[in-house]
């Protein structure tokens, strides 16, 4: 029998481990303006190349996180992560086209898919009480600052020796994660499922409390990847078209990294409002503000940069304040034995949305005028506000018997 894990140790180590296997996740996003110059993207193109990396992710992960509840989550990590480490120095190696862009991207994705939730699960099984939905704020938040140091990573490492070299070192910390797995603490896994079949998503997707945050949370994803896909390139286009050569000092992809590191401290404060004033109405009052503040984005282009980084920062904090509490009533709500199938229902529904709302975003993008027209990102951004807007109507609707 496995002895208590320590509760802080293990959730930094965890934590760690999470942040190394994305160091690859926004490499190509960051980095976009530079591959449409180099590949001759449209917008289109360059929204099916940053989708389809959760088309990977959603093709693997209803039977990675599934099997979590009958095998070795560890195992699952730690082939997961392997297979991402690969996905990114094979990007560094032979990507040259779109079609080999696309190939690595979905293989990026399957890696993701296998860390991720997986991940989660391993850190729950190994901690109880107060301490579980505290892992999971910390753990899940942590992702926001995943995808932040992928991004500044990503910058720098292309400012010094292009873009394959970011890709190159970002695959030999996604094989950190491995390790730091590998020695992670035994957990307590719980009880097994012994009905149904090994990957039936049917009984998570009868109860209706866990239901009603997945379909929150892949609301959410909507506004949150489309965001993140085209935040470095709107960035770019607002520094063009106000004739600087920086914001407020920073590049693009700099403060594209500085948005994307505010998700951690929101996220986990987010959560702790939702255990404090309730947790619907907490989510609620946060995706209205984020939806009415993305709203905003496409008329700021103009304004002086000191007003638009302003609404920057809200909209980074706001848009993130829910994404803990969402995922944490999901699982806290979810049957002990069928944790992994509400987990791959959750990672299903948010990351298959997010294989569509980058690309919608490009097609808004190139349908309003293209990538230097203000009136084209206004669109594009409205596009993004819908989902927040009306989450908190299906959240209620959905409510369960708690």
């Amino acid at each position: 029998m496995s002895r208590p894990a320590r509760p802080i140790p293990t959730i930094a180590l965890f934590v760690c481990a999470h942040l190394l296997s994305m160091a690859g996740n926004a490499t190509f996003p960051a980095l976009l303006p530079e591959f449409q110059a180099v590949w001759s993207l449209t917008s289109t193109e360059a929204g099916w190349i940053n989708g389809i990396y959760y088309a990977g992710y959603i093709a693997a992960v209803p039977v990675l996180v599934t099997l979590t509840d009958r095998m070795s989550a560890r195992v699952i990590y730690i082939a997961s992560a392997s297979v991402g480490s690969l996905a990114a120095l094979g990007f560094a190696a032979f990507a040259d086209s779109v079609a080999w862009a696309i190939f690595f991207r979905v293989l990026g994705g399957v890696g993701l898919a296998g860390t991720y939730m997986v991940g989660l699960r391993l850190l729950t099984d190994c901690l109880s009480g107060d301490w579980q939905a505290r892992g999971i704020s910390w753990y899940t938040a942590a992702f926001a600052l995943g995808v932040a140091a992928s991004v500044f990573l990503a910058g720098e490492l292309a400012a010094l020796g292009g873009w394959r070299l970011s890709y190159a070192v970002a695959g030999a910390l996604t094989f950190g994660a491995v390790i730091l797995i590998a020695i992670a603490p035994k957990g307590s896994p719980g009880p097994r499922a012994t009905t149904g079949g090994a990957l039936d998503l049917r009984p998570a997707l009868r109860n209706r409390e866990s239901l009603a945050y997945n379909i929150g949370y892949a609301l959410h994803i909507w506004e949150l990847f489309g965001w993140r896909s085209w935040i470095v390139a709107f960035l770019v286009f607002v520094l063009a078209a106000q004739g600087q050569s920086s914001f407020l000092g920073l590049t693009a992809t700099q403060a594209a990294s500085v948005l994307l590191m505010l998700g951690l401290p929101a996220s986990v404060l987010g959560n702790e409002a939702a255990l404090k004033y309730g947790r619907r109405p907490v989510i609620a009052v946060f995706m209205l503000l984020s939806g009415g503040l993305i709203l905003l984005f496409g008329f700021g282009t103009q304004w002086p940069f000191w007003l638009l980084a302003v609404l920057l920062v809200a909209h980074s904090v706001f848009v993130m304040a829910d994404s803990s509490a969402l995922t944490a009533g999901a699982v806290l709500s979810a049957q002990p034995e069928r944790k992994g199938a509400t987990m791959a229902v959750h990672a299903l529904l948010g990351f298959g949305v997010g294989i569509f709302s980058p690309l919608a975003f490009g097609v808004v993008l190139d349908f309003g005028g293209g990538a230097e027209n203000a009136v084209a990102w206004a669109l594009s951004f409205s596009l993004l506000s819908v989902a927040p807007l009306v989450a908190p109507i299906l959240l209620y609707r959905l409510r369960g018997e708690h």
